[in-house]
């Protein structure tokens, strides 16, 4: 009897952790918090910031290595401006609108200038955002900060996440004004920061599990799963038009949809959130989190440059008391990649059917400002544990067998690491 209630219990057990990693009900959350259809458009959730475990016994914190999304921007591409403001000109030449698609192009001509110019840059909130994580990672783990400790950081070029760092860095100083902090950002420096963009003499390629072949493309997903000809028929009597655009109405939908969940970044009147339905934006969700999932599957390998600086400057600063923390500050699609070759949260699946992504791998858990933190421990012998937080709460590493809770011991990460790069060397 006693085996068999043993027996229960790990299954029990193991039916949890899985209901934990396969989130069935991910489009009933959808649908109880509608921000998270902004998906990684979406701003940072500062009001999500959990409550981090204590370490184990006789283990305190010392060290922590950081890499961040920028903060909340304008839509990184003009072309969500400027090829929405070309179909509407073409409409009202054509006398195409409906009523409702006159009032949306209305509130749209009036809007989108000044978003057009300053694309790709951070916006307010978006420093707010890395000033309060700044602050946030220093509340938590004080004793790693205390006293004339370093700080390293180093960003992409790109002026959002220079911005982000300052903002970042900012909000540790003002609760230290003794830390030493050095700040860099050149082109060199992207090989780790954001490695499948530096320059191109510098780019490293690896070999990849490529399984694309399996599923289906973006494109044929976004059409099926969207079904967006109503979408359409509520802005155009006629919308054959678009099919002298680029990529045709598959492309202009695409971008009214990265305008939607990004808009609200930097504007907070609700201009045009009644142009879908719930059960749209449910559809619309499903094909952008699909696109972030297929864009990965192969894209992960490629930071592993930025896994192996990780890596090394740890094991450099476990034997310099002097150093608190290396922080990197990037991209979506480079947190995307690190957090899916990691597997933190079983983010790293890789579904046989192409419906069944979105239950291992959601794009709102990388929003503006996602943050990824390594926090190392220790005790008196000197044995090393880490924990990864993820947007502020603690993460999983199925691929680890914890010592305890979320903590895990730094020598078993480095042989799944030196595994996973010897299977995956540079070709």
């Amino acid at each position: 009897m006693k085996k068999i209630l043993v027996l229960f219990a790990g299954i029990l057990m193991s039916s949890s952790f899985l209901l934990n990693a396969q989130q069935y009900n991910v489009l009933e959350q959808l649908k109880a918090d509608a921000r998270k259809v902004r998906g990684m458009e979406g701003p940072h959730r500062l009001d999500e910031f959990g409550t981090l475990s204590k370490a184990p016994a006789g283990y305190r914190p010392f060290y922590i290595s950081h890499y961040g999304r920028h903060g909340s921007r304008y839509a990184w591409n003009p072309k969500t401006y400027t090829l929405l403001r070309d179909v509407f000109s073409k409409a009202k030449e054509e006398n195409v609108l409906t009523p409702y698609g006159k009032e949306f192009v209305r509130k749209y001509e009036a809007f989108y200038m000044n978003p057009y110019i300053n694309t790709g840059d951070l916006v307010p909130l978006g420093f707010d955002q890395h000033q309060a994580i700044g602050t946030f990672v220093y509340e938590q783990f004080p004793k790693v900060f205390k006293g004339r400790k370093k700080v390293d950081a180093i960003s992409s070029t790109s002026q959002r996440c220079i911005v982000s760092m300052g903002a970042f860095t900012l909000g540790l100083k003002t609760c230290n004004p003794k830390l030493t902090m050095r700040l860099r950002s050149d082109h060199t420096g992207m090989c780790i920061i954001a490695p499948p963009s530096a320059p191109k003499t510098l780019i490293r390629r690896f070999k990849t599990d490529d399984r694309k072949a399996e599923l289906e493309s973006v494109t044929d997903f976004f059409k099926r799963i969207t079904g967006y000809q109503d979408v359409l028929d509520k802005l155009f009597t006629d919308s054959k038009f678009l099919d002298g655009f680029q990529d045709g109405p598959t492309g202009f939908m695409s971008e009214l949809w990265q305008l939607i969940c990004g808009y609200h970044n930097y504007e907070s009147e609700p201009l045009f959130d009644d142009l879908l339905t719930q059960e749209q934006r449910l559809k619309f969700w499903e094909a952008d989190n699909y696109f972030s999932f297929f864009t990965d599957i192969k894209a992960r390998y490629g930071v592993i440059p930025l896994l192996e600086d990780i890596i090394a400057k740890a094991e450099t600063s476990f034997s310099d008391p002097n150093q608190a923390a290396h922080l990197r500050f990037g991209h979506d699609y480079i947190v995307e990649a690190l957090a899916t070759l990691l597997n933190i949260n079983d983010m790293g699946t890789i579904p046989s059917k192409s419906e069944d992504a979105k239950y291992w791998f959601q794009n709102y858990n990388i929003p503006m400002a996602a943050t990824i933190l390594f926090v190392f421990y220790k005790n008196k012998k000197n044995d090393i544990l880490f924990k990864v937080v993820f947007n502020e709460n603690e993460a999983t590493l199925p691929d680890l067998t914890p010592v305890q809770g979320n903590y895990y011991r730094w020598s078993d990460f480095r042989a799944w690491a030196d595994k996973m790069m010897a299977d995956h060397p540079q070709i």
